[in-house]
């Protein structure tokens, strides 16, 4: 269904939106769509999640010293009180972020593979969304780095992360923008959510991989998957080091402004009838 070359564009639109606060799925959904795909077919839906692993794959990549430090400390700290220090209380901020995101997305399941598949859905993520980060980025206080992160920030954000479950929101703004509100900096807020990002989108990548094998297999093939999924590892790899210099120096006023003109493309499209919504 899906060939070589529509692979490699899908795992470079993948690569590029993941960790931009822009939507990925909501750029794959109108790629898709646009490839003239049935993006309500189960071996896209499951097309969509497994090229995911590809970009967190990068992540883990860019952020192994951070990861390792993480582990180490979370470890130390299960065995002696005296070493439970920001890095130990991460660990923990990680794993109770992981566990809302996780339970809200399998109760969720039935409406992420229905009804907001819809391009429509896409256009009211984006706009929605786009307020919440600019409120976000201009009341947010941002005077907390990193090693202030508490396992009530990683519940917060682990929730809001679920958000994303609605394209268009963006996994990456919900929890940026909680960040945010939660008076974290742009960085660390930044940082968090590619730290929330991994164990969520590997174990989403996972799932859709064992549970939809038979469709992927008989539908998308395998091949033109793991192709997908590689490219968008090599592809985020540079989009991770470029979204953190850039954070560093920016506020979110340019994603906020593509995001709000994306979704008037999209329903400039969906009007004309070039495309539909589902």
């Amino acid at each position: 269904m899906i060939n070589w070359w529509q692979s490699i564009v899908l795992g470079i639109v993948e690569g590029i939106t993941e960790f931009l606060p822009i939507s990925s799925t909501g750029h794959l959904t109108v790629t898709e769509k646009l490839m003239g795909l049935p993006i309500d077919d189960p071996s896209v839906t499951a097309y969509t999640a497994v090229i995911q692993v590809g970009a967190m794959i990068a992540s883990i990549i860019y952020f192994w010293g951070d990861i390792v430090r993480f582990a180490t400390a979370w470890f130390a700290g299960l065995r002696n009180a005296d070493k439970r220090g920001s890095d130990y209380r991460m660990g923990w901020a990680i794993i109770a972020g992981f566990i809302p995101t996780a339970v809200i997305a399998l109760l969720a399941e039935p409406l992420i593979t229905g009804v907001l598949r819809s391009l429509w859905a896409v256009v009211v993520g984006l706009i929605v969304w786009s307020i919440a980060m600019f409120i976000g980025d201009r009341v947010g206080k941002q005077n907390r780095g990193e090693d202030s992160i508490t396992v009530r920030d990683g519940v917060i954000l682990g929730t809001l992360q679920s958000l994303a479950l609605v394209p268009g929101v963006s996994r990456s703004g919900a929890t940026i923008t909680g960040g945010l509100l939660l008076g974290l900096d742009r960085v660390a807020a930044t940082r968090m959510s590619f730290f929330l990002g991994i164990p969520t989108l590997i174990a989403s990548g996972l799932y859709q991989a064992v549970k939809e094998a038979k469709h992927i297999a008989d539908g998308v093939g395998w091949g033109s998957t793991l192709l997908g999924t590689a490219v968008s590892g090599v592809v985020a790899y540079v989009s991770i080091a470029w979204l953190l210099r850039y954070v560093s120096k920016n506020d979110f006023t340019g994603f906020i402004i593509y995001r709000i003109a994306l979704a008037l493309v999209i329903v400039a499209l969906l009007v004309t009838q070039v495309i539909s919504a589902v």
